[in-house]
């Protein structure tokens, strides 16, 4: 046995000393784009930004998950909590009320498997829908807007309900249009991410649902769909949900409890923060504040010295008003005093040639 481990090790050594000093290839260099092809791609990423029906106002984990129409700011812990749970009761209601058939999705389906709530860092929400209900949504709920009161009673919200016009398009193009529909609170634009999923070739892959992401699901792991309930509200989920998650999300998502800055507690049966993840916030909220706080300066002085130039400038426009005004006057005095000489000169040559006569 010990021989075995021994030659083992002698083995493994012999390989990390061989891989070691074999030669590295170097990985061949990116051919440098030519202007005509900057040129290209550029327009292409014009014209893709033309063709986006959805836009946020920015790129990133938070700035990425507001409607931009709406955008006020990045808000706070509390208000996005405060608004995620509003908004997808809100949202699961209408479409209970309005027999609109829709189920979770996604992180927002990841959130509900392990406790019936959304995950606490997630910034967006996700559900899907059928093809068939997506085009109704565009043909008769198409820009619904919904008042709804907040889950402490103290706040009405409004929901719009967007349908992206792109939806009669079920191949994903250049990918700008892959979010068929939004529920956004007008508020601050948060939003619910609405997929339709469609059966997009019927005769040669049949029983194959698919979205613009190429997420795909086979009939029987979407029907018949669980009633469950989220956050409170009653809600679907596809009946072979495990499957579907770990299909995205692979097993560790189901069973790895540390993740995001939150530690999954068994007793509670909730995802609670970190010391070391609010540590870091605070430490991200002070530096943001001095950043906030310096900018506010510098708007102040740039402000201040606009201020001063424009009252220096003011100044130099006044001064220079006199100025001209006085070389008018001086002109004009000049004129003034050449139009007498000539007439005082006129009148004496008159003068002398009366003399002259007499």
């Amino acid at each position: 046995m010990k021989f075995a481990t021994c030659a083992a090790a002698l083995a493994s050594l012999s390989l990390f000393a061989s891989t070691l000093a074999a030669p590295v290839a170097a990985s061949p260099e990116k051919p440098q784009q030519t202007k005509e092809e900057v040129e290209a791609e550029r327009q292409k990423a014009l014209a893709r930004q033309r063709n986006k029906y959805f836009h946020e106002p920015g790129g990133g984990h938070q700035l990425g998950h507001y409607d931009a129409r709406f955008f006020h700011g990045i808000v706070s812990d509390q208000e996005r909590h405060e608004t995620q749970l509003t908004m997808i009761r809100a949202y699961l209601d209408y479409f209970r009320e309005n027999d609109l058939d829709t189920w979770l999705a996604h992180g927002t389906l990841l959130g509900w498997w392990w406790n019936g709530k959304r995950l606490p860092w997630d910034w967006d929400m996700d559900t899907q829908v059928s093809g068939a209900t997506l085009h109704h949504l565009g043909q008769a709920h198409n820009q619904t807007r919904t008042k709804y009161l907040s889950t402490d009673g103290q706040r009405e919200r409004e929901f719009l309900l967007d349908v992206n016009p792109w939806i009669w398009e079920r191949e994903r193009g250049d990918g700008a249009n892959i979010i068929d529909a939004r529920w956004i609170d007008t508020s601050n634009g948060l939003f619910i991410d609405i997929t339709g999923l469609s059966e997009t070739h019927p005769d040669t892959n049949p029983g194959v649902w698919v979205c613009k992401n190429y997420h795909r699901y086979a009939t029987s792991d979407l029907y018949p769909m669980r009633e469950t309930l989220f956050e409170g509200a009653i809600a679907k989920v596809p009946y072979a949900y495990d499957k579907i998650l770990v299909q995205e999300y692979k097993e560790k998502a189901l069973v790895v409890t540390d993740f995001e800055g939150h530690a999954w507690n068994m007793n509670q049966k909730e995802w609670i923060k970190t010391q070391a993840q609010i540590d870091k916030e605070a430490k991200e909220a002070k530096e943001q504040a001095a950043r906030e706080a310096a900018e506010e300066e510098k708007k102040k002085k740039d402000t201040e010295m606009k201020r001063q130039a424009a009252e220096i400038k003011k100044l130099e426009d006044e001064e220079k008003r006199q100025l001209s005004q006085k070389k008018y006057d001086d002109a004009q005095e000049k004129k003034r005093q050449e139009a007498e000489a000539k007439r005082n000169q006129a009148e004496e040559e008159e003068e002398e040639v009366q003399q002259e006569e007499e």
